[in-house]
């Protein structure tokens, strides 16, 4: 049993045999027969003119950044978006994009008011704004749509453009229980992690239009991103899309399971109000020995990572049996 991350997850049989089956071609040249298909899929189904196979999130998002924004620009974000704090600073480092962080509300929103005054004027002294990136979920919480349509007014009103960081998208239209084009509407660019709770060994796709996607591709290849006979990946990354996304409801309800049981234990405390997808962070009385705790569980086949708050993820070789076990060892440590 692994808490750390949904990145975690091993492909299933059916991954394995279609990965196994592939056709394949080079996709640099644009030959890959499996990955095509998944691309024009995927475009179709989130409401896009085009899409990109790319190999990891931490990609797909500089990607991003880099088509919409040139040297010198700057790109509003969260204190806490992903693309911000851990993914080693790449559109600074390699894209010389400035980012401008504004604090993120408790409930994962950036209020408008403070992303305005953040935008700079036109003037040589400033970067140049150019996008606003939003991330949803956002540390497992989950963006409401009357917001997404709120970001979309206030990039039009200041002629920005929209980037949703969606590795964590599908989580998000889960718990909203509504399709997942109700919420790429709203943006002019998406990506979406195939390889957290969606359970492919690899990959994610950008979203745009095809201007956009065309950028996408050169920088791609600039970055070492193109990969060769990539239908290998793209077979299980079109069975993460169409079979595994009704079954995200299952880690929701075992992080709200998660969650409860750990209230229930001695020094552990966790606010299940905000347990809204499948991450569950819990607030460890400083008395108790992570480290050790950590050791003692890792010796019951139990992974998790120390923290306070320490933060549990559930997936899809995480069941509802399992929560029980982990709950019993973890009292026994305790």
């Amino acid at each position: 049993m692994d808490f750390r991350s949904d990145t975690v997850t091993r492909p299933t049989q059916a991954m394995r045999q279609a990965m196994a089956n592939a056709p394949v071609g080079d996709d640099v040249y644009g030959d890959d027969p499996t990955v095509n298909d998944l691309e024009q899929w995927a475009a179709e189904r989130h409401g896009f003119e085009c899409a990109l196979f790319c190999s990891s999130g931490t990609q797909a998002n500089l990607l991003s950044l880099m088509a919409h924004c040139e040297r010198g620009d700057e790109y509003l974000c969260g204190q806490q978006a992903h693309n911000y704090m851990f993914e080693g600073g790449g559109a600074a480092v390699l894209g010389s994009i400035q980012p401008q962080p504004i604090e993120n509300e408790k409930d994962g929103t950036i209020p408008f008011t403070k992303l305005s005054a953040a935008i700079k004027p036109d003037d040589a002294h400033f970067a140049r704004t150019r996008l606003l990136s939003l991330e949803n979920t956002i540390n497992g919480k989950v963006l409401p749509l009357s917001y997404m349509a709120e970001a979309r007014e206030f990039v039009n009103q200041h002629n920005l453009k929209l980037h949703l960081d969606g590795a964590r998208v599908y989580n998000a239209a889960t718990a909203l229980n509504v399709d997942i084009k109700a919420i790429s509407q709203y943006f002019d660019s998406m990506t979406v992690c195939l390889s957290k709770g969606l359970g492919a060994p690899i990959g994610s796709l950008v979203l745009g239009d095809k201007a956009f996607i065309a950028k996408v591709r050169r920088w791609r290849k600039v970055l070492g991103g193109g990969m060769r006979q990539a239908g290998i990946l793209a077979a299980a990354a079109k069975i993460a899309l169409t079979e595994h996304v009704a079954r995200l409801a299952d880690d929701h309800a075992n992080a709200k399971k998660l969650a409860e049981g750990l209230n229930r234990l001695p020094g552990f405390k966790v606010n299940t109000d905000v347990v809204q997808t499948n991450i569950v962070f819990a607030k460890v009385d400083p008395s108790i020995d992570q480290q050790q705790l950590a050791t003692a569980l890792k010796e019951k086949g139990i992974i998790i990572t120390p923290g306070n708050p320490m933060r549990l993820v559930t997936h899809i070789d995480i069941s509802s049996q399992d929560i029980d076990t982990f709950l019993l060892e973890l009292e026994a440590a305790l």
